[in-house]
């Protein structure tokens, strides 16, 4: 319980246009209840996989939730007086606003942590697939695991799909591996969501060598968020990548990707402490 508040006490006070605001908690009967800001439109989840969708997201709306998610990300990493691991960054963690601004969600699973401090190898904790090779093998978690989850998430904006879908043919079930096939061959667009009608080709390279670029395995080869943000401002070209020599995932994540459902929650205590999903 202390533990409980005082992370409540934490992201009380985080203050960002792209992160669901709380408001308050309860403690009541048993129950811990957290209160955040309406968000009107759901969860970006809705709009990219539900089969009961409302609308398709434009391109340019999907270019303006990475980026806003990307903002909020290096908030949490580089200009707070902590810094704060999300852990858990994935479209159902994105919330819309009225105006479908992405606002990162779900707290549940973050790391609060003063600058300079060491970090220790923890209990994984994650959603399947967005979770970076190191972490699943050692339990440490760094600013780089969050941005592995971030590339991920940006996969899957762009070529509205999840990371792994058992129902496409062969080639195309892991989604890295199919981005990483198609850039060889130079054909990313074929990877592109083909519900968008309109999307700036340039724009949607891009994304997929970024999102390619933080999906590496060696965390030291991923970009900074700071370093991210100036890439989506166009400030700064993105490396270039040999798709043929890089080594993006695990195999280990992708045969856990294969054999199991990609929404499962490996969240242990934590799960207890906030609540389940």
């Amino acid at each position: 319980m202390k533990q409980y508040v005082a992370e409540i006490a934490s992201m009380g006070r985080l203050r960002h246009k792209n992160l669901v605001q709380l408001l308050g908690y309860c403690r009541r009967k048993g129950e811990l209840l957290l209160v955040y800001d309406y968000m009107p439109n759901g969860s970006l989840n809705d709009y990219l996989f539900s089969r009961n969708k409302m609308k398709d997201l434009t391109w340019s709306q999907r270019v303006n939730i990475i980026k806003g998610v990307a903002s909020a990300l290096l908030y949490l990493h580089e200009d707070w007086e902590q810094f704060v691991l999300h852990r858990d960054i994935k479209a159902s963690n994105i919330l819309l606003d009225a105006d479908l601004n992405g606002r990162l969600g779900d707290f549940g699973l973050a790391g609060f942590h003063d600058r300079g401090v060491n970090l220790e190898a923890t209990r994984v904790v994650g959603t399947i697939g967005y979770m970076a090779p190191e972490l699943t093998a050692m339990g440490v978690a760094t600013t780089k695991t969050d941005v592995y989850a971030f590339g991920s998430f940006i996969l899957e904006v762009v070529c509205g799909r999840r990371l792994v879908d058992l129902g496409r043919p062969p080639v195309q079930i892991v989604l890295l591996n199919w981005i990483a096939t198609c850039g060889i061959r130079d054909t990313l667009m074929d990877t592109v969501d083909s519900k968008l009608g309109d999307f700036k080709a340039e724009e949607a390279k891009l994304l997929l060598k970024l999102g390619m670029l933080c999906s590496q395995s060696k965390p030291e080869n991923r970009p900074s968020m700071r370093h991210i943000i100036q890439y989506l401002e166009g400030n700064v070209t993105v490396p270039s990548l040999a798709f043929d020599t890089a080594e993006f995932g695990s195999n280990e994540t992708v045969t856990q990707l294969t054999t199991t459902s990609s929404s499962v929650n490996f969240s242990f205590d934590d799960v207890t402490l906030f609540g389940s999903r």
